[in-house]
């Protein structure tokens, strides 16, 4: 990842914590940008391979014209209620898109491991089942921002 965290390294997630976070996590919101600048955030479900986020998402979508147009991304997974639950990461960087739009299962190696993450965290299959309507897009992070408040609450007990 190009750029570090620099501000809340207290409750910056580790590495290890980053990608248990992610793989546990369903859902991540979307962000793009249309072309006279205005945002577009959008829920999607995506798996980490442990170097980047894959996303898959409908071709006929918003997003995935704006993606076309602008790569730049930025993509949010957060949860918690309360202030000492709060935790999430932000990753930021261009998207690229991989395999054949939309998908209809070609044979595609770079996508063979993600299809399987992908496959048994939303539809507990050993294969992805492909519909044509969705395809995949990449986005290897260049900036990467975590929080974990939990880490500034004390614990307490004997």
């Amino acid at each position: 990842m190009a750029v570090s965290q620099r501000r809340g390294r207290r409750i910056m997630m580790t590495d290890e914590e980053r990608d248990a976070y992610l793989a546990e996590q369903r859902t991540c919101r979307v962000a793009t940008v249309a072309a006279d600048g205005r945002p577009h955030v959008g829920a999607l479900w995506f798996c980490w391979d442990g170097a980047s986020l894959w996303l898959y998402s409908i071709t006929l979508s918003l997003r995935w014209s704006q993606l076309s147009h602008d790569p730049r991304i930025s993509v949010v997974v957060d949860d918690g209620v309360e202030y000492g639950e709060l935790r999430g990461i932000e990753l930021a960087g261009e998207a690229v898109f991989v395999g054949e739009a939309p998908r209809t299962g070609e044979p595609c190696p770079e996508l063979t491991a993600p299809e399987r993450l992908f496959a048994a965290k939303y539809f507990g299959m050993e294969t992805m089942p492909h519909d044509g309507r969705h395809a995949w897009m990449r986005l290897t992070p260049d900036a990467v921002t975590s929080w974990d408040f939990g880490k500034l609450v004390a614990p307490t007990g004997p």
